[in-house]
């Protein structure tokens, strides 16, 4: 089975879309997609990068072209206006379920991504994400202690950190072996490859 690294950041409207259509591309093609949680705002800082809504005319474009692939593949999404979200929570609490509680991780990665830009949610808001969790059937003490965790920390650093070494400046990003692909307007080209794996 192919396997294909997913590095994403929940604060992404294009991981979002990616995250579903990666899952799409990976049934299709019998591939098995490894989840690469990482702190954008790490990559952004280490490679001289930025968000796309820091520059207004890109910002502007960059929701049009969101609405694009929204109808191409039929992923609903929505921008959060409360954006700009700190997603360091987040990604400790997504990097956390991924080491204690693998079994549920695919259900709080859904719901996180679609608090973001699903059914948008202020996640800046704690009382907010402490519904959220709860509704994700979390509990909050043990989320808390997650939060704080120095491996959860550690964890998310040593991924944020790979990403760097291999070339990412942006998300979401995927490889299949060494061939990296960025963008979800760049997945066609994983699709080529892994049908090429996939008639052999």
């Amino acid at each position: 089975m192919e396997q294909v690294e997913f590095y994403f950041d929940l604060g992404s409207p294009y991981s979002y879309v990616g995250f579903y259509r990666i899952q799409q591309i990976a049934m299709q093609y019998q591939a098995k997609i490894i989840w690469k949680p990482m702190l954008l705002g790490g990559v952004f800082k280490a490679t001289g990068n930025s968000s796309p809504m820091a520059v207004p005319a890109k910002a502007r474009y960059s929701m049009i072209d969101l609405g694009r692939w929204s109808k191409l593949w039929h992923i609903p999404v929505q921008m959060n206006p409360y954006f700009p979200i700190n997603t360091l929570n987040l990604m400790r609490l997504i990097t956390a379920v991924q080491l204690y509680q693998p079994e549920n991780f695919q259900k709080v990665l859904h719901g996180l991504f679609d608090a973001m830009f699903g059914q948008p949610k202020n996640l800046n808001d704690m009382n907010e994400l402490v519904a959220l969790c709860q509704s994700l059937e979390l509990d909050i003490d043990v989320v808390q202690a997650w939060l704080a965790d120095d491996q959860v920390k550690n964890q998310l650093k040593q991924v944020t950190e790979e990403a760097i070494e291999r070339g990412i400046f942006g998300a979401p990003t995927w490889f299949v072996g060494d061939e990296m692909y960025w963008g979800i307007d760049h997945l066609h080209f994983m699709e080529q490859e892994l049908a090429e794996y996939s008639s052999v």
